[in-house]
């Protein structure tokens, strides 16, 4: 059963754990749930979108969407499967971390479990032996989830700002600078660097920062090109300069990421 045709169904049981093994949905539109979600998103990249901001989930990484949290979910390809676990919010106060939403890279003793799982499907209340081997993954969480992967791009319905986005965006690989973007849309520098401190909260080299990382994220999962390459296809003169940026943002070098 897809995530969208399971909404009702996940929020039946107040106490459960819910888990789904899934070929995720091309796109799932605004949603949120009554339970915390925790998902490894295998075999290609995954986009959660929240009102304010979109993250991009690379290969290897898990991503956590406290109860109450609206956001969409859209996946880069067909064949990426997703694996989900719906926790209930019992105890949740006993620690910050399940109340913020975050992006971690997975290890593998979380990935065995989680792997372990998918020979279950639907509701797993109290009481079967399965819940505690579910509710221990909830409860090592916190311990585990110590680098958080701080790659989101702001996002804004503001049209005049999406038509510049789409274009930095659709020409990435060009060495975009304030003055380049501003004399291509016809306004001042300095008009320019307040209209993306107003509408998306950052600057302009933070979001072409943002920007390069995601598509960098997106290139290296494709597999398709080395990493110098990679490095020109996001607007970077050399490999170094991508790899600093990128750790810089992850926490980790572009290598790390390599399939």
């Amino acid at each position: 059963m897809s995530l969208v045709a399971s909404l009702e169904e996940i929020e039946l049981y107040e106490e459960s754990i819910f888990v789904m093994h899934e070929k995720c949905e091309k796109f799932a539109p605004f949603h949120q749930h009554s339970k915390n979600q925790l998902t490894y998103v295998e075999g290609g990249l995954g986009y959660v979108r929240f009102r304010e901001k979109l993250v991009v989930i690379p290969a290897r990484h898990y991503f956590w969407i406290p109860a109450g949290v609206e956001h969409t979910f859209t996946i880069g390809h067909s064949t990426t499967r997703c694996r989900t676990l719906f926790f209930h919010t019992s105890e949740d106060s006993q620690n910050e971390f399940y109340g913020k939403v975050g992006i971690y890279p997975i290890n593998d003793l979380l990935f065995q479990m989680i792997k372990f799982t998918e020979q279950w499907s639907g509701h797993i209340l109290p009481g079967d032996e399965r819940f505690v081997f579910l509710q221990s993954i909830k409860n090592i969480l916190p311990h585990i989830s110590n680098q958080k992967l701080s790659a989101a791009l702001p996002f804004t319905e503001n049209e005049r700002m999406l038509k510049i986005m789409a274009y930095m965006e659709e020409n990435l690989s060009e060495g975009h600078t304030l003055q380049s973007i501003s004399s291509r849309f016809g306004v001042s520098e300095r008009t320019l660097s307040r209209f993306f401190q107003t509408t998306l909260s950052v600057s302009f080299l933070q979001y072409l920062k943002l920007l390069r990382m995601a598509r960098a994220f997106q290139l290296i999962i494709g597999n398709k090109h080395s990493l110098a390459d990679i490095a020109f296809l996001c607007g970077y003169q050399s490999l170094s300069a991508f790899s600093n940026t990128f750790y810089q943002v992850t926490k980790t070098r572009p290598s790390e990421h390599l399939v």
